[in-house]
């Protein structure tokens, strides 16, 4: 239950519609609802702003079932991240309207209108090989209610490519970027705009890559301002941060200036 709908049922007994008891019932898994393999952190939505989202890598499709039920009579969007397509297929049988994204391995279920308005969460990333992670991303932040903007394929090995969507890079209230090999895209990104980059390694390379550890050390050690970063591979979290950051700005205006402080070496 998240803060709107708590509010419409407090407003609900006070108008006298709904009586005590029947409240009482309906606020007794508020804190959270335990399932013996799992209980769910209803009150997240309250608390953090964002709502419980289920990590399917690990689950049982007949876990994931039952956690994306209990999840979905709440009201609100469902999501779930890592989760292989029987299990989607399982979930789907029970939700028909809800939506695998076998790239992003994602599995969602949307109950409120898709966001919108002038201050968007944009998705960049490098190559090809880096929309699985970059797309979770995308639909992290969009479940959570932001809007998004995708700029892909824009890696620095043809930084053209990048630089061609500068309008959009700078429109942006944040920006997540993933990207692998060498991990140079964030740093160059950082350099161009005025808004928090969220780095996400990717495990995309070959050997030296490392599974994504090159470029996970390489934007930790990013020499541009602004740049944070999340674990490999980790797009769901870098969404959230994202729709966390530009649910902190609010979405009734685009970004504005900064003053600009002197350039440090």
């Amino acid at each position: 239950m998240d803060a709107a709908r708590l509010r419409e049922l407090l407003a609900d007994v006070a108008r006298g519609t709904v009586g005590v008891e029947a409240a009482m019932a309906r606020l007794e898994t508020l804190p959270y609802e335990d399932l013996d393999f799992a209980c769910l952190d209803h009150h997240r939505p309250l608390r953090c702003g964002l709502p419980e989202v289920i990590f399917g890598q690990g689950k049982t499709p007949e876990q994931i079932e039952t956690i994306f039920d209990r999840l979905a009579a709440r009201g609100g969007n469902v999501l779930a991240t890592r989760v292989a397509p029987e299990a989607a297929a399982r979930v789907r049988a029970a939700f028909p309207t809800a939506e695998y994204h076998p790239l992003a391995r994602t599995l969602s279920l949307r109950r409120t209108p898709p966001p919108t308005g002038p201050r968007f969460v944009g998705i960049v990333c490098a190559g090809t090989g880096d929309l699985p992670v970059a797309e979770e991303a995308r639909i992290t932040a969009e479940l959570m209610g932001q809007p998004t903007r995708t700029i892909y394929d824009v890696g620095v090995a043809g930084l053209h490519r990048l630089l061609a969507r500068s309008d959009d890079l700078r429109a942006a209230g944040v920006l997540v970027v993933a990207a692998g090999m060498e991990g140079a895209l964030p740093s160059v990104v950082s350099g161009l705009v005025r808004v928090p980059v969220i780095a996400v390694p990717t495990s995309v390379g070959y050997g030296a890559s490392f599974q994504g550890l090159a470029a996970l050390l390489a934007m930790l050690n990013s020499c541009a301002a602004g740049v944070s970063v999340v674990n490999i591979d980790n797009g769901f979290g870098a969404g959230c941060q994202a729709a966390l950051i530009n649910q902190l700005y609010g979405m009734d205006a685009p970004p504005q200036a900064t003053p600009v402080s002197p350039a440090r070496e």
